[in-house]
């Protein structure tokens, strides 16, 4: 590492090059006939046609800026969801708004808290701006909120808390989120990440809404990218109270959106059909993988989204390096997960059905191998 004494070239800031930077799941697999990308938690069933359609009337008249605001994008959000607005940031992807929070609301030498498994640009955001990350540790890969709430210093400003988290896939019961609310100082900022919202079927859930709409210090971020299947477009947005989302508009480069990610939003949420597919298929697939890898005697833990976490044994032979090795070579591309805390497991995203039942079907000649 070059010394940040060294006047030969231009350096980065304090702390810049203590931030390991994310690395996104593997793409491809060398070798492989057909490949079968599982490690991203995408639509095995892709987006809307109706998106398509949307996005080809686009590329007509790309020499024109988007709307700033993305007004259609966020009265289609709010129309859909029952809110307003006004109080509704969109931004290029999630991980973008969750990016502005934190530089908007941690200076150098604040604490900002989130969970041992929890999602890793957290801590890069942390870092990024200046300030310090405090990880949380977890109970049954679960958050756990009395160890949050005991985390808490006079120097914590912000709380990241992923529900659903990933790459776990569990959740906290809202009447738990409430806990964690009524415990912070009104001063401290929980920012709700519910990106894997929609694919929840558990009465006691939900993604934060209506204690955003009677707080003043929470904030829940969405996105188009799971549920939508618009990773690649990279739509996101946050519903918060007025003086957040005045700060973040602030904050935010002026055209942030793309005018194709605009009306791709816009079509997206006109599909409600499709959703539904989503959904069903998520919910059928998601029971069968987990029954079928815990028939194979490999524990899965139990996921409120559309991935499930696979555990691998302590043996050598059948380590989740070996596995993922494996699977490769055969056009599986699964998540490793060594980053999140967990070197003995491989995350899968539930996809097609010749995916789910092949990954079944080559882990189990694995494991016998």
């Amino acid at each position: 590492m070059t010394k940040a004494t060294d006047l030969s070239r231009p350096q980065p800031r304090a702390g810049v090059m203590d931030i390991e930077a994310y690395v996104p799941g593997k793409s491809g697999a060398h070798g492989a006939v057909k490949v079968h990308k599982l490690s991203s938690n995408e639509n095995p069933l892709g987006s809307s046609p109706k998106v398509v359609e949307a996005v080809r009337e686009v590329a007509g008249r790309l020499e024109f800026y988007p709307d700033g605001s993305a007004t259609r994008l966020r009265e289609s959000i709010g129309e859909a969801h029952g809110l307003n607005p006004a109080n509704i940031v969109c931004s290029n992807g999630s991980d973008e708004v969750l990016g502005l929070l934190a530089q908007t609301y941690l200076s150098p030498g604040d604490e900002a808290i989130f969970t041992e498994h929890g999602f890793l640009v957290y801590k890069i955001y942390i870092q990024a701006a200046g300030a310090v990350p405090v990880s949380v540790r977890e109970t049954e890969e679960r958050a756990n909120v009395d160890a949050i709430l005991a985390a808490v210093t006079q120097k914590t400003k912000v709380v990241f808390l992923a529900n659903p988290n990933n790459p776990t896939g569990t959740y906290l019961p809202f009447e738990e989120i409430r806990r964690l609310h009524a415990g912070l100082p009104k001063h401290v900022l929980l920012v709700l990440d519910a990106a894997y919202a929609e694919y929840v079927r558990r009465n006691d859930y939900e993604a934060g809404v209506e204690l955003v709409g009677n707080a003043q210090n929470v904030v829940m971020t969405r996105t188009f990218s799971k549920i939508h299947g618009l990773g690649g477009m990279r739509i996101g947005w946050m519903y918060g109270p007025g003086h957040v989302v005045d700060a973040i508009n602030r904050m935010r480069g002026p055209f942030n959106v793309s005018a194709a990610a605009i009306e791709a939003g816009v079509a997206a949420l006109k599909d409600r059909a499709h959703v539904d597919r989503t959904i069903a298929h998520n919910e059928q697939w998601l029971a069968w993988l987990s029954q079928e890898l815990a028939a194979l005697g490999l524990r899965v833990t139990p996921s409120v989204g559309n991935f499930v976490l696979i555990h691998f044994p302590a043996d050598p032979r059948h380590s989740a390096e070996k596995a993922d090795a494996w699977l490769s070579e055969r056009g599986y591309i699964l998540r490793r997960v060594a980053a999140y805390g967990f070197p003995d497991a491989l995350r899968m995203t539930v996809g097609t059905e010749e995916a789910n039942r092949g990954v079944v079907a080559a882990l189990a000649a694995f494991l016998k191998s």
